[in-house]
């Protein structure tokens, strides 16, 4: 989950920082061998020796998770040994559910004995009261925030639509149940359709989105299927972008980049390189904030019109879910779960 190499998997908040950010109250600890420690987590510099803080008002630091956990597969044949041995010393082959319980947690105790324990980092960066930590999956953001509170770091979710002041929009077909998501969002993705800073993916496209009784997955040349699809009425909830310079997916409920490319650094130090990769990811934010902005704008604009057309009253435009019963997009999902349709452009 790098910001410094590879692609980027990007999420964003606003922070308050204490007066002095201190993260060696909370630095990373390995698991002791033996030890009755699961999870271990922690701090790291990017570098051994460097130093937290970076720049004025810039700190860059790594987060890493250890994890004791045996493996499934181990556990499962470990626990069909002992439950032989059982059914040996008890000469009965009808143990209870209670003592299959006791002798699955042994079964992993030894396992735990000679694990070592799998290790995930999450780098990440507070620059001029902004937090980008390098992750968009919910499990992991959870337990950073977490860690960063300790040490007097308040976040929050930092999306174009909380910083405008936008209330909540509805949705007949769609839901925005997660922290920070609303579905201006997916309205947003919708409005990029027919931008031309801003666009889907034309070639190796894909696309989530989600109908009045379905959900849909796309990928390919999957453009005019999005457009039919919104203009019957499914919400966009995730695309391919691109730009003149870059890719990238974005989360639209939630405003999270995944599969960002950016320039190689190659042959710099790592604080140079991580400023010039932060400056091309600040670069695609500060677009798709802008974008936002002139969605909004025209939204309001458009807002406007209709309520002059209705005489004051808003207007609720009729949608309908597209029917693709016996199309050849449904044909070709067959294996698709229930109330799911997955397409494959050309």
């Amino acid at each position: 989950m790098p910001i410094l190499r590879g692609s980027a998997s990007l999420t964003r908040f606003n922070v308050a920082l204490p007066p002095t950010l201190d993260f060696g109250q909370a630095e990373f600890r390995e698991i002791v061998p033996g030890s009755e420690v699961r999870e271990s987590i922690g701090f790291l510099p990017f570098e051994p020796t460097a130093d937290y803080q970076v720049a004025s008002a810039r700190w860059a630091f790594r987060i890493r998770i250890d994890r004791l956990q045996p493996d499934a597969t181990a556990v499962r044949e470990r626990l069909a040994g002992l439950l032989r041995d059982e059914e040996e010393q008890t000469g009965t082959q009808r143990i209870s559910a209670r003592r299959r319980k006791e002798l699955k947690h042994l079964a992993e105790e030894e396992l735990l004995r000679d694990a070592r324990p799998s290790s995930k980092i999450v780098e990440g960066v507070i620059s001029d009261g902004v937090l980008q930590l390098g992750t968009t999956a919910n499990s992991v953001i959870g337990k950073c925030l977490l860690l960063l509170r300790k040490i007097g770091v308040a976040a929050d979710f930092k999306t174009p639509w909380d910083d405008l002041g936008d209330g909540e929009a509805e949705s007949d077909v769609l839901e925005a149940l997660g922290p920070g998501q609303s579905i201006w969002g997916a309205r947003f993705l919708a409005d990029l359709i027919s931008d031309r800073e801003v666009m889907l993916e034309p070639v190796d496209g894909y696309a989530k989105l989600q109908g009045r009784e379905r959900r849909i997955t796309m990928a390919g040349k999957i453009v005019g299927d999005v457009v039919a699809y919104v203009e019957d009425g499914a919400e966009l909830v995730t695309a391919k972008l691109t730009t003149a310079e870059r890719s990238f997916r974005l989360d639209g409920l939630a405003f999270r980049l995944s599969g960002l490319s950016l320039d190689p650094a190659r042959g710099m130090h790592w604080s140079e390189a991580l400023d010039q990769r932060l400056e091309q990811i600040d670069a695609v934010w500060e677009l798709l904030d802008r974008k936002y902005a002139e969605h909004r704008r025209g939204r309001s604009r458009k807002g406007r019109v209709l309520n002059s057309a209705d005489g004051g009253e808003p207007r609720r435009e009729a949608r309908r879910e597209r029917d693709t019963d016996g199309e050849d997009e449904a044909e070709s999902a067959a294996d698709a779960p229930d109330n799911v349709v997955s397409i494959r452009g050309g």
